[in-house]
């Protein structure tokens, strides 16, 4: 699986806080992360939100509410989250949610920047999808 390295610890446990809305995972290396749910789904690794390639990456606003209303397995390398906005597409493997816990701060400093540059706001609804799309059923 791409993605996946040999180094990476694997989770020793994942709680879901649906009041706070946050992901808990804790790894076999002793790391400890909170994942907001919000900085789950602006950065899910799904096609729909990261492009088939460079530059492609669609910008996620509207999520600082999103919840997470299901959450299932992947073989032994990854989860898949049901979002409240119906985002199910983005399956993450282990090294990526060991990604996104160490480079929490970084990753919302890079969103923070990005919605400036946009001239939009994290609360700002998603605009509407126009012209042709990437053909996968989304």
């Amino acid at each position: 699986m791409a993605g996946l390295t040999p180094s990476t610890p694997l989770p020793q446990g994942i709680t879901l806080h649906a009041q706070s809305r946050v992901l808990e995972i804790v790894f076999a290396d002793g790391a400890h992360f909170k994942l907001p749910f919000e900085l789950l789904r602006v950065y899910s690794p799904s096609a729909e939100v990261q492009g088939h390639g460079p530059g492609q990456d669609v910008l996620q606003t509207g999520k600082r509410e999103v919840g997470i209303v299901a959450l299932e397995p992947v073989g032994n390398y990854a989860v898949q989250p049901t979002f409240s906005d119906g985002h199910d597409t983005g399956i993450y493997s282990w090294d990526y949610l060991y990604l996104l816990g160490t480079r929490q701060a970084e990753l919302w400093a890079d969103y923070e920047r990005r919605l400036a540059a946009a001239g939009a706001g994290r609360d700002d609804p998603m605009p509407e999808k126009t012209g042709p799309t990437c053909g996968h059923a989304h």
